[in-house]
């Protein structure tokens, strides 16, 4: 990869940032894309750097259409191309559906869904003109499965799948292929904060019996962003320990 640009979503942290690092050890230049965590998202453009590779900080609410176009434009002129995009950015707003707020609904899946289709309409313009470029995106278990206390985060992960299936009909005609990854329950800040029963409870429902790094989905997408997946599209990679299968 190492011609390669590549754009991570909500790269500042978790899934994202382990995204983003494994993706540079490769050799693609990297562009770091935050919305609310700037020092966080420069904090991993350091240590990029430091270890020899290369990447760039870039601000932008992918919710917004116009934003995410300006952002995607701008990569183009800079760079030259657009090779990976992954579209990670996400949110939650957990609660009972009889108690969910339309604003909770709406901001969910605005970030989760209308943000990862925002991407992939405005990156897969220049991908088109290449003939070439890998989309993954990060869908989640509970798009699978459905989740209790989850409608808004379920809808938009399923969502996800639905337009990562459509966009690889699309664009396979022009050499790119469109791809999600499912995590199942990963040990990152959100899942931290949960209390050690539900933790325990959670880690029984996995057939290996414990949560996943942030690497081992990093790793995924990895894959399917290399050359080596060239003739995978439109396809849905869980990586869970074994939750839905």
């Amino acid at each position: 990869m190492s011609e390669r640009i590549a754009v991570v979503t909500g790269a500042s942290r978790g899934i994202g940032r382990a995204i983003a690092m494994a993706l540079a050890k490769d050799g693609a230049t990297v562009i770091v894309n935050y919305n609310g965590s700037k020092e966080r998202a420069f904090a991993v453009v350091e240590e990029i750097r430091e270890a020899g590779g290369r990447a760039e900080a870039i601000g932008c609410d992918v919710s917004d259409f116009k934003g995410a176009e300006e952002l995607f434009q701008r990569i183009a002129r800079d760079y030259g191309r657009i090779d990976i995009l992954v579209n990670n950015a996400g949110i939650t707003k957990d609660g009972l559906l009889m108690k969910m707020s339309e604003e909770d609904f709406d901001r969910v899946i605005s970030i989760n869904l209308k943000g990862a289709f925002n991407c992939i309409r405005h990156a897969s313009r220049q991908m088109l003109k290449q003939r070439s470029g890998r989309i993954i995106s990060i869908s989640s278990v509970s798009g699978v499965m459905g989740n209790a206390g989850q409608a808004n985060y379920s809808a938009s992960k399923a969502g996800i799948i639905g337009l990562t299936k459509s966009a690889a009909r699309e664009l396979a005609g022009r050499g790119i292929t469109v791809n999600a990854v499912a995590p199942g329950f990963i040990d990152t800040e959100m899942t931290q904060a949960l209390s050690d029963k539900v933790r325990e409870n959670a880690a029984a429902q996995i057939p290996l019996g414990h949560f996943g790094q942030a690497e081992d989905v990093a790793a995924a997408v990895a894959f399917l962003a290399s050359g080596q997946a060239g003739y995978i599209t439109g396809q849905v990679l869980c990586v869970d320990g074994g939750m839905a299968m």
